[in-house]
């Protein structure tokens, strides 16, 4: 999203970042890898569940709740255009420009 930020611009495309981290933490996220996009909170993972992604997962043999990688693209109307679960962060824009062509 980052590297995308100036043709997303052009489309009138506003990119948005969530997650369950707290404000301070994704501050230093967004300081070191200068994102570009606003980043929001969600501590209590109310949208992600609402959203489908908060799901259980596996690392090393132990098994926890956490955010499933997620891209959507929401129209003007708040309405869901496209929405891809399990994405990697490369395929994003990608996948968004396309949705976007129509």
């Amino acid at each position: 999203m980052r590297d995308a930020r100036s043709e997303l611009d052009e489309l009138g495309v506003q990119a948005l970042g969530i997650s369950p981290d707290d404000p301070k933490k994704q501050a230093r996220f967004d300081r070191r890898h200068r994102l570009g996009f606003r980043l929001l909170s969600d501590p209590d993972h109310s949208v992600a569940e609402a959203y489908g992604v908060w799901r259980e997962k596996r690392f090393v043999g132990r098994t926890y709740l956490g955010v499933h990688r997620s891209s959507f693209l929401v129209d003007g109307a708040g309405r869901i255009a496209g929405a891809w679960y399990g994405i990697k962060p490369d395929e994003t824009v990608p996948a968004a420009m396309s949705a976007l062509a129509g």
